[in-house]
């Protein structure tokens, strides 16, 4: 039975957008989807066990968030012990800082409030889908969702975005399902506002863009202004600003300078500049312009995969968008759209910046699908739980090799080093020849030391303490003669050989 046209009840717009779709999944496949994401929340999971932060980006997080639990500092993150970090603001950390509070400190625990944060994400577009189109195309869309590659991957790493989408995708549902819906509860009001905040403390404005570009487009072409008055605009602002102004207040006043730095320097000259010289953490990530947009295919996989098929039947899809009376399908196309429209002209991006699209890009896919083909057939039946389980087998392979075999991937991980260091005995004094890596401070809890010059090099061998030293191969013929002075070559762990010097006399 094909799936109902929105709209086409001949009803008011606010009443058709409260029509559920025909679409139905019979009992056996609704428990094969549900059956499937538990595998997978269990593959998650034992992948926040098993796999190593690396650096930089995740070890980086981590490692900050480690050093606020240490300092008790809750204000101002640190990039080095007594040094702020302006980057970005400090959901995340705190998040990973309780995380390793509760838990103690170490994978588990950095991750696992990243983890709570995906789950509140996809059952919030659960609830959602759920409300508009029923519970049938609520669960494939979750399904789609939680399978799509760098979703799942970001499910619980720690890093900015993944908060940042649960606050975008809280202004994109709730902003829905106020203005366009009579009938809803005024709290889809407040969780747009709400949404706003978090994505304040997640990235910064960079949420607000990501949200206004959609919702601005939706009711510029949709010419929808004055259902933008069923918004609870001053109490809403009011409770966005009560939320996320007074931790950016409380963080100049310790810091001055920063707003300066995280305004200006983040978000007008990282995104304008190629090579932006004035990061302070790191180095800017210059790509093509438009790049962005490969790296969104990318992060859909496999469901992007799904969209030839949709391309054969380009006259039923397009009347899916006309007939669309409600504006469903072209709110979902802008939101998804969003990032790439905002990053197309970036000069630095990454390909997490697709990852505030993915939500809408997952429901998107499962709604023009049942729309122009309807109920599911036998491919279809097929394909998606092969789909999910082919992501679910690859990160599960990915995280058992890393673990069983750390050696084998070569991961730009410390940890297999550092562990063999303190094996060799508990109080050796870790240093580090080379460039800075954050989850070698990770894992030795803040105790690394870098040897940046000769002269330091040659001082270990009288420190009266039993040093280790971790050095690049590429770098081993030119300490050649230090190295063999006073250290024995333990092996190459990942990127770095290990030399420990003899017990002390």
């Amino acid at each position: 039975m094909a799936a109902i046209e929105p709209g086409a009840s001949g009803l008011e717009p606010d009443t058709a957008v409260r029509k559920t779709s025909n679409f139905s999944l019979k009992p056996s496949e609704r428990h094969a989807l549900l059956a499937i994401l538990c595998a997978m929340l269990i593959v998650r999971i034992l992948a926040m066990f098993w796999y190593p932060f690396v650096d930089s980006t995740e070890a980086r997080y981590a490692e900050i968030a480690r050093k606020m639990l240490e300092t008790g500092d809750w204000i101002t993150p640190q990039f080095d012990y007594g040094v702020p970090f302006w980057g970005k603001p400090p959901l995340h950390t705190w998040m990973s800082a309780l995380g390793m509070k509760i838990f103690g400190v170490g994978h588990f625990g950095a991750r696992f409030f990243f983890l709570i944060a995906s789950l509140g994400l996809l059952s919030l577009c659960y609830i959602w889908v759920r409300k508009l189109r029923g519970s049938d195309l609520a669960l494939a869309a979750t399904a789609v969702m939680a399978s799509a590659g760098l979703f799942f991957g970001a499910s619980a790493f720690v890093v900015t975005d993944m908060a940042m989408v649960l606050g975008t995708t809280m202004s994109m549902a709730g902003f829905y399902a106020c203005v366009a819906d009579k009938s809803s509860h005024r709290l889809w009001g407040y969780l747009f506002f709400v949404g706003l905040a978090v994505g304040l403390l997640a990235k910064g404005p960079v949420a607000v863009v990501l949200t206004g570009i959609p919702i601005f487009l939706w009711v510029v072409l949709g010419n929808r202004w004055l259902q933008l008055l069923r918004l609870p605009w001053i109490t809403g602002v009011l409770l966005a600003a009560l939320i996320a102004v007074p931790w950016y207040l409380m963080a100049e006043a310790k810091t001055p300078g920063f707003l300066s730095y995280f305004i200006i320097g983040e978000h007008y000259k990282r995104f304008l500049e190629t090579g932006w010289q004035g990061d302070l953490y790191g180095s800017a990530h210059a790509r093509p312009k438009g790049m962005i947009w490969v790296y969104g295919f990318i992060a859909f996989l496999p469901w992007i995969l799904f969209a030839p098929a949709l391309a054969t039947r380009g006259r039923q899809v397009l009347e899916a968008f006309r007939k669309d009376q409600t504006g469903w399908h072209g709110y979902l196309l802008a939101w998804s759209l969003s990032p790439l429209i905002l990053f197309t002209p970036a000069a630095n991006i990454l390909p997490a910046y697709v990852l505030p699209g993915i939500p809408a890009a997952a429901i998107l896919l499962v709604s023009v699908w049942t729309t122009v083909f309807g109920q599911p057939g036998r491919m279809t039946r097929l394909w998606v739980p092969l789909s999910m389980i082919t992501v679910a087998v690859i990160v599960l392979g990915l995280t058992t090799v890393a673990f069983f075999f750390p050696n084998t991937l070569n991961v730009r991980s410390e940890r297999e080093l550092v562990l063999k260091a303190l094996e060799t005995s508990p109080d050796i004094a870790i240093n580090y020849w080379g460039d800075r890596s954050y989850s070698a401070e990770f894992y030795t809890r803040g105790r690394v030391r870098y040897v940046t010059d000769a002269a330091a090099l040659e001082a270990l061998n009288t420190n009266d303490v039993r040093d280790a030293l971790a050095v690049y191969s590429h770098d081993i013929p030119l300490l050649k003669d230090q190295l063999e002075a006073g250290f024995v070559d333990l092996g190459r762990f990942n990127r770095r050989h290990l030399f420990v010097e003899p017990p002390l006399q």
